[in-house]
């Protein structure tokens, strides 16, 4: 009888798990989110910034429902901003992780190198800090009639515009020079002010590259000078920019300083001290609390990582931002399939209401930017943080 009863139960339970649809036996898998980006060294603070605004908002998502039912798991990745380890992780994220979908890349020369595998595995990506013009152009038709990689940071197109602006038009300089480090980074986005300040009929009276982790700016500076420079147009990140600032104290030469975003970054907001006050530069966000949406982040970024500056703040409001919308994209596909969740994407039905703007339709088939020309704004370094430019 026993043996009946016992025999009797399995056959139960085997018919139970028989009826159950073998997709709802996974409907608990968490969504595989790939999160890579430079957490050491010297792009640390842009990298780590977006990691933990990227991390505030899968766990608001998260202690809302998640999506489609299932929870959001971020896999971590450091790629130290160097190209050959940002292939190394981006393949791992994919080929080992599985991830269904990337946010991240800091740098530009990091994404031009890495991207690719998101686009051949048809797996969307969101470059949420990275603002070399050519990312969202690598993969076109009608070689790649479908393109996977996003963004949400502003182009440098966008950005070498706005410094011209700010240099030539609006501060009326006539001669200025050009600072721009070594890397992919910097020489295109040297190439966009240049191709910015041909169309304001201006030629830079000097143009000038350097190394990163280089110290010592006295040769470039010196011709700069020379040359007559009245403002420094710069394309580089945090310590380099310090040393430039630095270096013009030492020669005791001051001029302004006008440059891309990452004049913002705390490393050399730090490093440069006095120096780099009024330091000018484009900015999707400024860590002031003007909106609803942006005290509410702000207020939950300091408790969560215990700052009160956050340490740049527009790599954590447009990474914050970027998991929201892959998470619609997700959602109004109803699946993580890469191309429906690229589709998706394209046509994104729901507004988001994000630190750096209301996204209302950000990305199309062609335009895959969510940043448009008229949504930065300047701000300009003020006792040890950037404020609105005056």
């Amino acid at each position: 009888m026993t043996q009946t009863k016992s025999a009797f139960g399995t056959f139960v339970l085997a018919a139970i798990i028989a009826a159950v649809p073998l997709g709802a036996a996974y409907a608990a898998d968490p969504i595989l989110i790939g999160l890579q980006g430079p957490f050491t060294g010297g792009s640390s603070p842009m990298g780590v910034s977006m990691r933990d605004g990227v991390k505030l908002a899968a766990a608001e998502i998260n202690a809302a429902g998640g999506v489609l039912g299932r929870q959001v798991q971020l896999v971590e990745r450091d790629d130290e901003a160097k190209n050959e380890r940002g292939v190394q992780v981006t393949q791992e994220l994919i080929n080992k992780e599985h991830v269904v979908a990337g946010l991240g890349f800091i740098n530009t020369g990091v994404a031009l190198a890495s991207q690719r595998f998101y686009e051949e595995a048809k797996i969307p990506v969101i470059n949420n800090v990275a603002t070399g013009s050519q990312i969202t152009k690598q993969f076109l038709p009608p070689e790649f009639p479908d393109n996977y990689v996003f963004r949400t940071s502003a182009n440098d197109t966008i950005q070498s515009a706005m410094i011209v602006e700010e240099a030539v038009v609006r501060r009326k300089f006539t001669k200025v020079a050009i600072l721009a480090d070594s890397t992919n980074y910097g020489q295109l986005g040297r190439e966009d002010l240049e191709k910015a300040l041909d169309q304001r009929g201006i030629k830079p009276v000097a143009v000038e590259k350097f190394n990163i982790k280089d110290v010592d700016m006295t040769s470039q500076l010196l011709k700069a000078k020379q040359a007559g420079a009245q403002a420094i147009l710069t394309y580089a990140i945090g310590p380099e920019l310090a040393q430039i600032a630095n270096g013009m104290e030492k020669l005791d030469w001051k001029v302004p300083m006008i440059g891309s975003w990452t004049l913002s970054m705390a490393n050399f907001i730090d490093n440069a001290g006095k120096n780099g006050e009024g330091a000018t530069m484009p900015q999707t966000f400024i860590q002031e609390g003007d909106t609803p949406k942006r005290k509410a982040f702000i207020a939950a970024y300091q408790k969560a990582y215990k700052v009160e500056r956050i340490p740049s703040p527009v790599s954590a409001a447009q990474g914050y931002d970027s998991m929201y919308l892959l998470a619609a994209g997700i959602r109004q596909a109803g699946t993580t399939d890469g191309p429906k969740v690229r589709e998706a994407l394209e046509n994104l039905q729901e507004k988001i209401n994000g630190v750096v703007k209301v996204y209302d339709h950000p990305f199309t088939h062609d335009d895959h930017n969510a940043i448009k020309m008229g949504d930065p704004v300047m701000g300009q370094v003020h006792d040890g943080h950037v404020v609105r430019a005056k």
